[in-house]
């Protein structure tokens, strides 16, 4: 039987690392567009996303990409500051537990890649035509 004491579950410092792996990753024709993207750690989305995107079970959301799409963006933008991957730490964990199926940095991996195809400006119905990974 192992022994637990003293084990905790990974942190936000793991994850960011665990993301910043993912971004490094990439071939060299995304990964200059994806240094200017901003990686954030929480545990859960904040109520406000949550109602804007209308989901009920904090749950269901493990990342989220904040910003402007390089699609989209133009000279004459003034950002409000850096576009921002988010991940929600106790969404993702809870997912990794429950599929049983996935190590916890593919995961995460899979997820930062869905969210900066949203910073390409793919929306999620392209990603799923061509990424069966939820099915």
């Amino acid at each position: 039987m192992s022994d637990w004491n003293g084990v905790e579950a990974p942190g936000n410092d793991d994850f960011l690392a665990m993301a910043r792996d993912a971004l490094a990753t990439l071939p060299a024709e995304f990964a200059g567009h994806a240094q200017d993207v901003a990686i954030r750690i929480e545990d859960f989305a904040g109520e406000e996303v949550l109602d804007e995107l209308q989901i009920d079970d904090p749950f269901e959301l493990t990342g989220l990409y904040d910003g402007i799409p390089v699609t989209e963006k133009s000279v004459v933008d003034q950002p409000a500051g850096p576009d921002i991957i988010w991940l929600f730490r106790r969404p993702i964990l809870d997912e990794w537990a429950s599929r049983g199926d996935v190590a916890l940095d593919d995961l995460v991996k899979h997820i930062v890649i869905h969210e900066l195809a949203h910073h390409f400006g793919w929306t999620d119905e392209q990603i799923a035509r061509i990424d069966r990974w939820w099915e």
